[in-house]
């Protein structure tokens, strides 16, 4: 007898999109096919009206970290905590979700070892996370040898993404970004034990100098940030990455596509046979530069600076059946609303977003409820593909026997208005506040329990595990997805 049974729901599956029963058996799924009124289970969940999708996983957000001291001004402020996070990414429909292990950040050692730092990650998160979870290692400065042997191992050993800035993101911030010469290295250990590089690709120059210079000109207001963030900063960084990812044969993934002379880099890559993802942001669909002159325009800011309206409507097209880009992300940030609004210009304002329980509410209401893609290209932007691209597939992001049994019940008849009092993190604040949208996640199961059902919260701090990934070869071959 299967434990659960979702019976009569529109299933979402890897390639097919149709009416089906899912049995669960423990922690996977057991069975998926056309309804049988033999089976019996000791749950049945009735799905009628409802779409069957796999559990989302969110492949970039930034948890417990501690924010730039500029950004504070000089105090430190941490973003908000495990549980918070996973908790509000639950009632989103995310069930995975993976965040970062930082060089000279969160293991301040002479030697970094890769190993090291997600272990003392896995610790915080082992027994605060609600969902299953992962890290990305982000390496800094002069990379050393013994950095890049145990980036290898940690490749081997089930941690196969890392990341990297080629810009420290505004002139006071030191010591995030890589040097050229480290970057070509990790490139090439990539390459060598089959990993992916993630790049947040920026000119710093170009920022430094922009910086400076509105600064000496009385211009540094928010609103200006296109003017230090430039459509060129970031199209110079994504070729020079771009290039060295080709020369190094190492697959390469691009973090918060911005805008589209950037999104044009990845397009030539990939129509050139490249192995290059791109990932958009859903805060950088829907706001942009005319969000500053809110009066509360700084709650809508991020690092990169949001950008004109034309350059959303290319991020959609990227995203739309047939587009280059291949993950819905969030660069989730979260912190109070007094420390976001802190700041008095460009260099002062904190980046970030909060919206890692926002994310598929957006995708699925903005984007296929509004014609922009199919339901089988939000699946695969919110579930499928960032599950590809990290390594988690087929354990995660697909409705198939053997999988784990991560499962989101979705509403598509759902009216709702966003507003701070219906989400679920930690920070005071939603610059998504007042937002109308369609569908709604009803219920998530993550490994075969059922932790979010009508709107509570059922699982415990702690039950999320630790989840060791391998790519699948063909991710580094060609443009795989």
């Amino acid at each position: 007898m299967l434990d659960i049974l979702i019976r009569g729901g529109l299933v979402v599956g890897d390639g097919y999109e149709r009416a089906l029963d899912v049995g669960i058996a423990g922690e996977t799924i057991a069975f998926v096919g056309e309804a049988d009124a033999a089976i019996e289970a000791g749950r049945v969940i009735d799905a009628t009206g409802k779409i069957v999708m796999p559990g989302g996983v969110e492949a970039h957000a930034h948890i417990h970290e501690p924010m730039h001291r500029g950004w504070t001004g000089g105090e430190e402020v941490w973003l908000q905590s495990p549980e918070g996070a996973t908790r509000a990414a639950l009632h989103g429909g995310t069930t995975t979700v993976l965040s970062f292990a930082f060089m000279t950040v969160h293991v301040e050692k002479e030697l970094y070892d890769v190993n090291a730092a997600i272990a003392e990650r896995d610790a915080i998160f082992s027994a605060r996370s609600y969902a299953d979870y992962a890290f990305h290692p982000v390496l800094a400065g002069a990379v050393s040898e013994h950095t890049l042997g145990t980036l290898a191992e940690a490749i081997q050993g089930g941690t196969p993404t890392v990341k990297v800035f080629t810009t420290d993101l505004t002139t006071k911030q030191a010591g995030v970004m890589i040097d050229s010469g480290s970057l070509r290295d990790v490139l090439g250990v990539v390459a060598a034990e089959g990993g992916i590089l993630m790049s947040h690709s920026e000119d710093d120059g170009i920022i430094k100098r922009m910086e400076a210079k509105l600064r000496r000109e009385d211009r540094a207001q928010l609103p200006n940030v296109h003017l230090v963030h430039t459509a060129l900063c970031e199209e110079l960084a994504f070729r020079q990455v771009a290039t060295m990812a080709r020369d190094a044969q190492a697959p390469l993934y691009f973090v918060h596509v911005c805008g589209a002379s950037a999104l044009n880099v990845v397009e030539e890559a990939r129509a050139a046979g490249q192995p290059v993802y791109g990932e958009a942001l859903h805060n950088m669909l829907c706001f942009s530069l005319d969000d500053y002159l809110q009066p509360d325009g700084a709650k809508y800011h991020i690092g990169m600076g949001l950008r004109p309206k034309e350059d959303c409507a290319a991020l959609w097209d990227g995203l739309a059946d047939g587009g280059a880009l291949s993950t819905l992300a969030t660069d989730e940030y979260t912190t109070s609303f007094a420390v976001k609004m802190a700041g008095t210009d460009i260099e002062s304002t904190p980046g970030g977003h909060v919206g890692i329980e926002t994310r598929g509410m957006i995708g699925f209401s903005e984007g296929h409820r509004k014609g922009r893609m199919t339901l089988r290209r939000f699946v695969d932007l919110f579930s499928t593909n960032p599950a590809k691209v990290m390594g988690l597939y087929p354990r995660k992001g697909v409705i198939a026997p053997g999988s784990d049994a991560d499962i989101v019940v979705w509403d598509p008849d759902v009216r709702r208005t966003i507003t701070i009092d219906a989400l679920h993190h930690e920070g005071d604040y939603s610059p998504w506040e007042g937002w109308d949208v369609e569908g709604w996640p009803a219920m998530t199961l993550r490994r075969g329990e059922v932790v979010v059902e009508d709107g509570e919260l059922l699982a415990q701090p702690g039950s999320g595990r630790f989840l060791k990934r391998a790519l699948d070869p063909t991710l580094g071959e060609r443009p795989a997805i």
